[in-house]
């Protein structure tokens, strides 16, 4: 009976808030072994009693199972400061990336889609959340249409696992109405699904969860800022003057003074036509330096251009993106924004300080 050993067997209990074991989560501390007992300190993540008093119960479980029911055991539960954890809920989540834009139709899904795919191909453990409530596309896209989570028990309370597709973790409101129904939410459930998404879904460890955001700059993103800190955002606009002219909108909401949450880059979708039987040939159909324009504006980069070109948009509506096709072409540009998203991250998080929750009332 050693520290080590102790250890081991309590990493098979999970944290009742995201389903991490305690230890991974860091939450138990200043163990202490004596020739018949074992004590130490066991931080409440926020914790409900009743899964206080579950977690409790498995941890003597397991230790009497190891030692024997005649071990004394001793835990005393000490409460988490939040203020002292930037991370504390998604400590297993390295970096939280909303992507947006001002308006529809500038393939914002898309854009979230193949670069969850590319980051993934550059080896990140990497998952995806459909925010755009009213219009989830991700089942459509991972050709995921009718399938549904699955439930599982943690310490009391129901957990939903999600589901994986093509090396991704993926939640979507679509996994759990029927494909043809409609919508119809006003501003608090919207807010209440958002934050069943984060706090109410098993996610794995991963590198980075991105988080496929509606137009706009509405209850969804304010609920979001709230509700988890934000590594930074991934602004998608076409080269087109209203696209970027509405992205301008949807950017300043996140640079306010009580937002506050870091432009990764800006990825220009569409950027232009490529007819596959020409493939040299560029057609700037929406115009030029609209993705440029707004990167200088948020004081970022531009991540990256992306064609507009058939085949991505056929790997879209047959659940196979162009991320998981043989096709080095159409590939190329989605690895090259992924790894240039990769390196701003890592700058951000060398030069700035974790990320909060907003703390705001709007």
């Amino acid at each position: 009976m050693n520290n080590d050993d102790i250890l081991n067997h309590l990493r098979s209990i999970d944290d009742p808030q995201n389903g991490q074991s305690i230890i991974d989560n860091r939450l138990v501390s200043d163990v202490e072994v004596g020739d018949n007992n074992i004590s130490f300190k066991l931080g409440n993540n926020g914790w409900s009693p009743e899964a206080k008093t579950s977690v409790y119960a498995a941890c003597m479980q397991v230790l009497q199972k190891a030692y024997g029911d005649d071990i004394d055991i001793h835990i005393h539960f000490v409460q988490i400061d939040p203020s002292n954890q930037a991370n504390s809920a998604y400590p297993h989540i390295k970096n939280i990336i909303a992507v947006a834009s001002g308006k529809g139709g500038v393939g914002k899904s898309t854009v979230s889609v193949n670069l969850a795919l590319a980051l993934r191909a550059l080896g990140a453990k990497v998952g995806l959340i459909d925010a755009d409530l009213y219009g989830p596309s991700i089942p459509t896209m991972f050709g995921l249409q009718g399938q549904r989570p699955k439930m599982k028990d943690l310490h009391g309370t129901p957990k939903l696992l999600p589901l994986e597709k093509y090396g991704l973790s993926l939640i979507s409101i679509g996994f759990i109405v029927e494909p043809e129904q409609a919508i119809v939410l006003r501003g608090p459930r919207l807010g209440g699904i958002i934050k069943q998404f984060m706090n109410d879904v098993i996610w794995p460890d991963l590198d980075y969860l991105i988080i496929d955001l509606p137009p706009g700059t509405g209850d969804i993103q304010l609920t979001l800022v709230q509700t988890v800190p934000l590594t930074g955002v991934v602004m998608v606009t076409t080269p087109q003057e209203v696209a970027v002219a509405d992205a301008i909108k949807a950017m300043n909401m996140f640079l306010l003074p009580q937002i506050n949450v870091p432009i990764l880059g800006v990825v220009e979708n569409m950027s232009w036509f490529t007819p596959k039987e020409l493939p040299d040939n560029k057609y700037y159909l929406f115009g030029e330096g609209g993705g440029k324009s707004l990167a200088t504006m948020s004081q970022s980069v531009l991540l990256g251009q992306i064609p507009l070109v058939q085949g991505i948009r056929e790997g879209g509506d047959s659940g196979a993106p162009v991320m998981v096709q043989n096709d080095d072409t159409l590939q190329t540009p989605w690895l090259a924004t992924a790894g240039k998203l990769a390196e701003q991250v890592l700058i951000r998080n060398e030069k700035l300080p974790p990320s909060r929750k907003v703390e705001m009332n709007v």
